[in-house]
């Protein structure tokens, strides 16, 4: 999997995750609420460190960590792009748009 992020959500992430050295960025599959584990919903978070199981994708940014176990459900070229008309981020790949309202939620901020 190859995640390529652009200049326009690398400026929204730095104001949300200023300071990069600390913490990790995950792109999580989240299927919490959802009833299915292919009807998850994808979303950034910046978390303190890599859990179990996750893997570290090299991106033009920053490292991005994956549960493995996840993979499958991610295409093989994704973009993070941010919208600013919309106001979130979007998560798309040549063939779909994964998540056009995909959020970040910096773990960080909320735990201090």
């Amino acid at each position: 999997m190859n995640i390529t992020f652009t200049d326009t959500a690398i400026e929204r992430i730095k104001k949300t995750w200023p300071d990069q050295d600390k913490g990790v960025l995950k792109l999580k599959y989240d299927t919490d609420g959802c009833g299915c584990v292919v009807s998850g919903v994808s979303a950034l978070w910046v978390i303190p460190e890599a859990e179990e199981g996750d893997t570290a994708l090299q991106t033009n940014f920053v490292p991005v960590y994956v549960e493995k176990t996840t993979l499958v459900f991610f295409d093989e070229n994704v973009t993070v792009d941010f919208s600013t008309s919309a106001n979130t981020y979007m998560l798309k790949s040549p063939n779909q748009i994964l998540n056009p309202r995909m959020s970040l939620l910096n773990q960080l901020a909320v735990s201090s």
